[in-house]
């Protein structure tokens, strides 16, 4: 059994964040879970740091511990070829220390850009082909991708 770290990135600043999971290595979690909000929940958290900047300060300062996305949206505000992008990167700079957690988004989070937000069972449609494209953009070569979404 594993025992992992919330890093919660409504409440943190950026630099924080960081430090914490240093910390939370030292102590032996066994990995941190980041999350990907685009602003906080409340005014009064007043943070929200891009989790794969967040995601590249920590691999700099950690050795062991696996960290990663908790979750990410791969559909609504960011592409998935920038997240096939972006968890690519990472996991070179984590070799075997990286995970990607994807979700269907929420509204509070992923509605920044305006667009209609779907229904549940449209999302995770959404999700499954946005998975699809990630994995294939991770085999290389040139993808195509011609989907409903």
């Amino acid at each position: 059994m594993q025992i992992g770290y919330a890093l919660s990135s409504e409440e943190l600043r950026p630099g924080d964040m960081v430090g914490y999971a240093r910390r939370a290595e030292e102590v032996g979690f066994d990995f941190i879970a980041v999350s990907d909000h685009y602003h906080p929940w409340i005014d009064r958290q007043g943070q929200s740091p891009f989790v794969w900047s967040v995601i590249g300060g920590i691999a700099a300062v950690t050795e062991r511990v696996t960290v990663g996305t908790a979750v990410t949206c791969p559909t609504v505000r960011m592409h998935p070829a920038i997240i096939a992008q972006a968890a690519a990167t990472a996991a070179d700079m984590l070799p075997g220390r990286f995970f990607l957690g994807v979700g269907t988004g929420e509204f509070l989070n992923e509605h920044v850009l305006g667009d209609r937000w779907p229904e549940p069972r449209v999302r995770l449609a959404m999700l499954e082909e946005a998975v699809e494209v990630i994995r294939r953009l991770w085999r290389g070569g040139m993808q195509s991708h011609d989907g409903e979404h």
